[in-house]
């Protein structure tokens, strides 16, 4: 049961989060504020939010999860999720800002069909639903960690579990919208990677050094080789291929467009860049000193160490502070997926389809009721308590990866794609990754990369046969791409 220490440490940050929404509720006037801040966003809550909304709770329990059953294999997908990383700051962060704003673009859907020139709203229908799909399995996946954080170190039970935690997160993401979200992932970001670094230290310190997991990991025959024979190319490039769903995760694209000015994004790469090397390398030494530190734990314990270790090594006070690290990061990405549902919900269903002249009162009204409504089917798929954090995120991360990453690179980079090779591709991809997890391959190879693959394979195609013919979007393209407009 957890002391009332750390009971303490848990009920003043819920307060906090509860109080950042009641701020925030006041400066929401509008769509744009509720769905972007007003694009007001500054160079550390940019950098931070779009890395806290990242990395979630599967960065302090999923990825140690796997680092413990799998050992050097599972690195891999921490290496390729760095390269991803700088890959989508570097490239696609500036130019998907200046895009968003030059069309007026709240979300990525909206975005798709103005870049792309739909006459015909398919495209971005299509996507809303979707973004809606994955991220409801994505926002369960975050629920999941939720339940089986409170269950671990309140002794309760799983479904309710999920339902406290879930109550938190709907309140302050119901209040205050984007800057809510952003804020507080300021403040969660800040706290995950103070714990990532410190309880790994410390629990090193506490083992005495590495010896005792480099033991551990013989007596379990756990593999200690980044390249060797028991892992075949195809293994490593199924790993690595996490780094290609960035491109497509519209609650981390979501922060780029919000940022204040594309000018001050070099800095917040700067900033993002460090957090990830600092939580990619603690999770990763986390798992690997799990494996001395508890031998024997099976059946979804794994995805627990982080906890275990927390409570291990630190006393109550400090042991709250680290746990509520842990809540900090489901809720950083929870908040981020919700308010992305909202927005697709709001601004590419209701705005566009139900109620084209509804007021900004009315749609800011509506975007909060969509919020419940997705948190509610989350809720519901998130109460089975066999489901693990790292499963359902991979699924979800996939399915964005492939069904809209080659979109937002084709939008950005290639002059001549055309909305229906947009539309085509998206829904290639998007099947060819259905049909591959449903049919048990993924355990072969990662089912991003077959979607991502069949999505720039018939995007090219089409557009060799229906090529971009609008004046506008290719003149609007080269004046991006000269640097007329930045």
């Amino acid at each position: 049961m957890i002391s009332p220490s750390a009971l303490a440490t848990f009920i003043l940050y819920f307060i906090l989060l509860l109080g950042m929404g009641l701020y925030f509720y006041r400066r929401t006037a509008n769509l744009e504020d509720y769905l972007l801040g007003g694009r007001s966003l500054g160079v550390w809550v940019t950098a931070f939010s779009a890395q806290a909304s990242d990395m979630s709770g599967w960065l302090l329990m999923g990825l140690p999860g796997a680092i413990y059953l799998g050992g050097v294999t599972a690195l891999w997908i921490a290496l390729g999720l760095f390269i991803g990383t700088v890959f989508n700051w570097q490239f696609v962060a500036r130019r998907l800002r200046i895009y968003t704003q030059l069309y007026n673009s709240l979300t990525l859907p909206s975005f798709f069909e103005s870049r792309f020139g739909d006459p015909t709203g398919l495209l971005r229908i299509l996507s809303a639903v979707i973004t809606l799909i994955f991220f409801t399995i994505y926002t369960s996946s975050g629920l999941v960690a939720s339940g089986k954080l409170f269950e671990s170190i309140f002794n309760m039970n799983y479904r309710l579990a999920v339902l406290t935690g879930g109550i938190v997160i709907i309140a302050y993401t119901f209040l205050g919208g984007f800057l809510a979200v952003s804020w507080t992932d300021l403040v969660q970001g800040s706290l995950m990677v103070m714990a990532i670094v410190v309880v790994p230290l410390a629990a090193i310190s506490s083992l005495g050094g590495t010896d005792a997991i480099t033991g551990a990991m013989t007596v379990k025959n756990i593999p200690r080789e980044l390249f060797g024979s028991r892992f075949s190319l195809l293994t490593v490039f199924s790993a690595a291929a996490w780094g290609l769903g960035y491109f497509g995760q519209p609650h981390i694209l979501a922060r780029f467009m919000g940022i204040r000015s594309a000018r001050d994004l070099p800095r917040s790469m700067f900033i993002a860049i460090i957090w990830v090397i600092l939580s990619l390398s603690g999770a990763v030494a986390v798992g690997f000193i799990a494996i001395a530190m508890f031998p024997d734990l099976s059946g979804g314990e794994e995805e627990k160490v982080f906890i275990y270790m927390i409570a291990e090594i630190f006393n109550p006070w400090t042991a709250g502070i680290m746990l509520a690290a842990i809540l900090s990061a489901i809720m950083s990405t929870i908040d981020s997926q919700l308010l992305v549902s909202s927005s697709a919900l709001t601004e590419d269903f209701y705005d566009k389809v139900i109620r084209n002249n509804a007021s900004q009162r009315e749609l800011v009204f509506m975007g909060r009721i969509c919020v419940i409504i997705i948190s509610v089917i989350a809720l519901l798929l998130a109460m089975n308590p066999d489901n693990t954090v790292l499963g359902l995120v991979a699924y979800a991360w996939g399915g964005f990866g492939a069904a809209f990453g080659p979109l937002v690179l084709f939008a950005l980079f290639s002059r001549k794609t055309s909305w229906q090779a947009a539309l085509a591709g998206m829904i290639t991809g998007t099947i060819t990754l259905v049909l591959w997890k449903s049919n048990g391959l993924g355990g072969f190879m990662y089912e991003i990369v077959p979607g991502f693959a069949s999505n720039i394979i018939v995007m090219t195609a089409v557009s060799r046969f229906i090529p971009q013919r609008n004046e506008k979007i290719l003149s609007d393209f080269d004046m991006i791409n000269s640097g007329e407009i930045n």
